[in-house]
């Protein structure tokens, strides 16, 4: 299978404290289904999770994790970092709203407009048009 945009490859890091909150989140999130969570063994409080913006974000994974009493990292540098992540999700999700009928009805009202009197007409008689 092919990667595509919307497959997302992020990384959740919890604060050190209390330990283990990587692992224990891992468990928690392989509930879900189409989610995948792995903690880095380099980085024990660091959780990878894939998924589909379709599905989840990482606004909507991190809120869920600290609604459950996690701790994230709150550095200046995460905190960055994780703000521009939920700005790009959040737009992609908005531009997937965008559907195929809502760009034909845009059309139809081009059209209903090109045929409509408005004021790009020109107001000369016709006999005055063709005066020489």
């Amino acid at each position: 299978m092919l990667p595509c945009d919307l497959d997302k490859i992020r990384e959740i890091v919890f604060h050190d404290l209390p330990d283990g909150q990587a692992s224990r989140a891992r468990d928690l999130l392989d509930g879900l289904d189409d989610i995948q969570a792995d903690v880095l063994s380099e980085q024990p409080s660091t959780l990878v999770v894939q998924y589909n913006v379709r599905h989840y974000t990482l606004q909507g994974l991190e809120k869920a994790l600290e609604l459950q009493g996690f701790h994230l990292e709150n550095s200046l540098l995460q905190k960055v970092r994780r703000a521009l992540i939920h700005f790009c999700e959040q737009v992609q999700r908005e531009n997937l709203a965008i559907n195929a009928p809502d760009a034909k009805s845009q059309q139809v009202f081009a059209r209903v407009y090109e045929q409509h009197m408005h004021g790009d007409r020109d107001e000369t008689p016709e006999e005055w048009r063709e005066y020489k």
